[in-house]
């Protein structure tokens, strides 16, 4: 039987974390499951006062909720993982938002890749769960489309929005887990990923292992997708740059930056008229956009802004 924590950092989003915690708890599993949630907000405790709601009646799992008094994803995730490794005798972390939510069969289905591929980390699909729908366009965005992929082993996973990690391959890594630099600009994953990365580890796609992820209003509009993809671009940047800053590295990358600024804004009119591809090169120059910007030293912190409840 595989023992699992499944780690959720939250942040003012008490409805969402009692969604969660509620298709966790229905879960069709084998598995020994422990729930530890990581409340990021010392003003209004919701993270912390959702926990102690759904424990009585008894929840179905051990259920912990700790409270992380420093703002930021990174420390977050820091002290989730942290207070996991040290306090539980656990084989596999998972980790979830607190504005997703799971299929019922979504562990097994993570289990049984990992076992098939023998990765150390694995991601599974994240689909979106508008409310408000947006238009067409919305299909070549990145956090409006579904993020769907083949099952199996994969080069890199980006994002813990949806993950399994084995706890043995944690053990290479120095503490900090997530580097506190990204705490409001996100991208605190991919650098984590890439830490796995370079100290060998092996990654899987697991397509069956589906999370819904709510997405507001607020969300569902063209300007949002083209700052996240502003924010991707900056925050990938960031990483490569704190990863690889060699002059021909940095070279290269700026040589790609400047095609995609330039092969976007020529296909931007040509491709206006097509509803469902008209966002594709806008995007495309945001997320170059924000690289640039990376290498000229400035950061965006999406984060700083909460969106959905």
């Amino acid at each position: 039987m595989s023992r699992v924590v499944v780690a959720i950092p939250s942040y003012r989003r008490p409805q969402g974390l009692e969604r969660l915690l509620r298709a966790l708890a229905a879960l069709t599993t084998g598995a020994e499951l422990r729930i530890l949630v990581a409340d990021n907000d010392m003003v209004r405790n919701d993270g912390l006062a959702t926990v102690a709601r759904m424990r009585s009646p008894p929840y179905r799992w051990p259920l912990e909720a700790i409270s992380v008094a420093e703002r930021g994803i990174a420390q977050v995730r820091n002290a989730l993982l942290t207070h996991a490794l040290d306090n539980y005798d656990t084989d596999y972390l998972a980790m979830l938002d607190d504005d997703e939510w799971p299929d019922t069969d979504w562990l097994e289905h993570f289990l049984a890749v990992a076992q098939t591929t023998g990765a150390d980390a694995l991601h599974g699909a994240v689909l979106p769960d508008f409310e408000v729908k947006p238009g067409c366009w919305a299909g070549t965005c990145r956090g409006l489309s579904p993020w769907r992929g083949n099952t199996g082993p994969v080069p890199m996973i980006h994002s813990t929005s949806n993950v399994l990690i084995r706890r043995d391959v944690l053990a290479p890594l120095v503490r900090p887990y997530f580097d506190s630099r990204f705490a409001l600009s996100g991208g605190e994953d991919k650098d984590f990923f890439t830490r796995l990365a370079i100290a060998g580890a092996k990654f899987a796609w697991a397509d069956d292992a589906i999370v819904h992820a709510h997405v507001p209003a607020s969300r569902s509009n063209p300007r949002w997708a083209l700052q996240r993809a502003f924010r991707i671009g900056n925050s990938d940047m960031r990483v490569l740059i704190k990863h690889d800053s060699g002059i021909l590295s940095r070279a290269r990358e700026g040589t790609k930056i400047a095609g995609a600024l330039i092969l976007s804004l020529a296909a931007a009119p040509l491709l206006a008229p097509v509803a469902s591809r008209r966002m594709a090169p806008l995007c495309k120059f945001a997320r170059a956009a924000g690289k640039l910007a990376a290498i000229c030293g400035a950061r965006y912190d999406e984060y700083a802004v909460t969106h959905g409840r």
